[in-house]
């Protein structure tokens, strides 16, 4: 069974080099912004959609100074893709951080797949401290409670198929529970990296982003990564890489915020900028 892949930018945030790396290159003061993404995961009628952005509500409330930018809500970019948040039965949140985990109001019926570990993660000890909940918006985190005690949440513990093609892989270090997902596509088995690597430069280089939880995790989520994708990094998609709006082709009428991962990418391999010169 093959499926098809779109990744919907709904938002962008100005960066500079030296803030996504922990090792920062030079020159650090180089730009380089990065794209939030969600994704859609369909064959026929079904629709899986993985995570589920933030909300204007959100960005307002963090303020204008962060440099980020939505560009189309969520439900806008779904629903010019074809699909209705309201008839979403799965959706996969990789993650509970912001950017991955609002908006889950936005799909009245779904069951919400997330690793138990994750949820241990974002509602235990290591949310005392600043600098682990400072990615976590906590209205997420209660609205995600309040769909596991309406029988909404489907926990997972390591790697779980989901629907034929379509698996979940823990790999944690970004965040204890951070899972990959793997579609089985036409052009072979794509790896939605999500932030086991926000940029093609860290899983390159090896050079990790510098909000992580567990280091060691994250290296060898680099590994599991290239072993899910068969050996072959061109299957990979980073979570937040500009670059994947230039290598794929982008969905009619979306003015190239809608790229089609299932498809061949139309331009050769680039870092987005290359920051190690």
């Amino acid at each position: 069974m093959h499926w098809e892949v779109l990744a919907l930018r709904y938002g962008w945030q100005d960066r500079k080099a030296g803030s996504n790396f922990i090792h920062a290159p030079d020159p650090h003061d180089a730009p380089m912004p990065l794209d939030y993404f969600v994704w859609l995961v369909r064959s026929g009628a079904r629709q899986i959609v993985v995570d589920t952005g933030f909300s204007r509500e959100t960005l307002d409330r963090k303020g204008p100074g962060g440099g980020r930018h939505i560009s189309r809500t969520v439900d806008e970019a779904l629903r010019q893709a074809g699909c209705d948040p309201d008839a979403v039965d799965e959706v996969v949140i990789t993650h509970l951080h912001y950017d991955h985990a609002g908006n889950l109001n936005l799909f009245p019926r779904a069951r919400f797949h997330l690793q138990e570990r994750e949820m241990a993660f974002a509602t235990g000890r290591n949310m005392c401290f600043g600098c682990m909940r400072g990615a976590f918006e906590v209205d997420d985190v209660v609205r995600m409670v309040r769909a596991l005690y309406a029988g909404r949440v489907v926990f997972h513990d390591g790697d779980r198929e989901i629907a034929p093609g379509v698996s979940l892989h823990r790999v944690g270090g970004h965040t204890d529970g951070l899972q990959m997902v793997r579609v089985q596509t036409a052009r072979g088995p794509l790896v939605l990296a999500s932030d086991a690597s926000h940029f093609y430069a860290n899983l390159e280089r090896e050079e990790p982003f510098p909000i992580v939880f567990d280091l060691g995790e994250m290296a060898r989520g680099w590994r599991r990564a290239r072993e899910l994708a068969g050996g072959d990094e061109s299957l990979i998609v980073p979570g937040h890489d500009p670059a994947v709006r230039r290598r794929y082709p982008p969905l009619a009428g979306s003015d190239g915020e809608t790229v089609m991962l299932h498809h061949t990418p139309v331009h050769q391999p680039e870092t987005s900028p290359n920051p190690f010169g």
